[in-house]
């Protein structure tokens, strides 16, 4: 669980980046986690982008996603969803 100041701190982070995925019309499917959770180790901080033409509300999607990837769910603003999963491997951020 992060704090607030971790999230804070990762929030800062995540601005510069740009949204990798992108939910749409199918939503949130097993292949779509798998694929997040491979990114998410390579990467530990990553933007989701929810298009209009999704079926699903964008904190449901949030919720999903964190759920199947295990990651943390920093912030949910706009249509853009940015998720956070400390990696094994290759840690790059190190967290106040």
């Amino acid at each position: 669980m992060l704090t607030g100041k971790q999230k804070r701190f990762l929030r800062s982070k995540a601005h510069h980046l740009n949204p990798i995925f992108q939910v749409g019309k199918g939503g949130v499917n097993e292949n779509m986690i798998k694929q997040v959770a491979d990114a998410l180790e390579a990467r530990e901080l990553m933007k989701i982008s929810v298009l209009q033409n999704c079926e699903d509300d964008r904190d449901t999607v949030a919720g999903e996603l964190s759920k199947g990837a295990r990651a943390e769910v920093v912030q949910v603003i706009g249509n853009t969803i940015v998720l956070y999963k400390e990696s094994r491997e290759n840690k790059q951020i190190q967290l106040p």
